[in-house]
């Protein structure tokens, strides 16, 4: 009997968001956990649901490092690649005055994203939609900027995606991306993490070979940097804010990530501090321009 086929959006929607048929959705839990904490699901602002915004180290403070790198600027049309719960298609949005188009292959990201966006009064400004990275349903040329944080080390067929990318663009456009990548220690990762909880599922390369895919998808870099060590400190801030939390019990009254990863997410989040201190991952921050081929 063959195996049965690798199905990369059930996959995901079950990391990120928990198996179909197990319990409520993510979108109900996290009504619920507003409610719970005082608030009106339909009516929040953007530190209301800064736990569960940006799903990426760095937080709102990588996403505006990188905007302001790749100089988004008002009325650009950006997609969001693997916008997760919409968090960066927001603040582009909000406060670089971007017309963002997010795209996630986690059905779950997509419906609590569109959710978020209209709670928040941006929804004229933000879109979402449901599919796979290498096969946007949007037309040809149709965006300025591509924007990815954290999402590359979920996809196995990064040149199928870069190539869609390549596709999307105008001539000209830009690729902003924050990206997790191999580090120079090639011992196994501590896991689980964020992005997998087992070997198999995580799909890391070298900054060479990602730069490599993106040479050969026909984008020229202008400006690559390492960023670990700034992502390390804000993850051990974090790690050590959720230590107390848990042993505190008091928590934050806002739903944080644990809502959505599991239980199991300061376990996340201690291993990725010990990924990248031990050099098993690194962050990257960079802009590529999309060139003729």
């Amino acid at each position: 009997m063959s195996a049965e086929p690798y199905d990369l959006g059930r996959h995901l929607n079950d990391h990120y968001a928990g198996p179909a048929g197990q319990g409520e959705g993510l979108l109900a839990r996290l009504h619920e956990a507003f409610r719970a904490a005082g608030r009106e699901p339909d009516r929040l602002s953007l530190d209301d649901i800064a736990g569960i915004d940006q799903l990426h180290l760095g937080g709102r403070t990588a996403s505006r490092s990188l905007a302001t790198l790749g100089t988004v600027a008002p009325g650009e049309r950006v997609l969001d690649v693997g916008c997760g719960t919409g968090g960066a298609s927001r603040l582009l949005a909000d406060e670089y005055g971007a017309e963002v188009t997010g795209v996630d292959i986690t059905r779950d990201f997509v419906a609590v994203a569109s959710w978020l966006s209209a709670a928040t009064g941006l929804a004229e400004r933000t879109r979402f939609l449901c599919a796979d990275a290498a096969a946007v349903p949007l037309a040809a040329g149709s965006v300025e900027v591509v924007w990815c944080q954290h999402a590359l080390m979920n996809m196995p067929a990064v040149p199928r995606v870069l190539a869609e990318w390549h596709r999307l663009l105008v001539p000209g456009g830009r690729v902003l991306l924050h990206e997790v990548v191999a580090g120079d220690n090639r011992e196994p990762l501590a896991l689980p993490v964020p992005w997998a909880r087992s070997a198999a599922t995580s799909h890391l390369r070298s900054r060479e070979a990602l730069e490599r895919c993106l040479a050969l998808a026909g984008f020229v870099p202008e400006t690559v940097r390492d960023v670990t060590q700034a992502a390390l400190a804000w993850r051990q801030t974090r790690s050590e804010h959720e230590s107390i939390a848990a042993v505190s019990a008091a928590g934050q009254s806002m739903p944080g990530p644990a809502l959505i990863f599991g239980d199991d997410f300061p376990l996340m989040g201690r291993n990725l501090r010990d990924n990248l201190a031990a050099d098993k991952v690194r962050i990257l921050e960079g802009v590529w321009r999309r060139g003729n081929r």
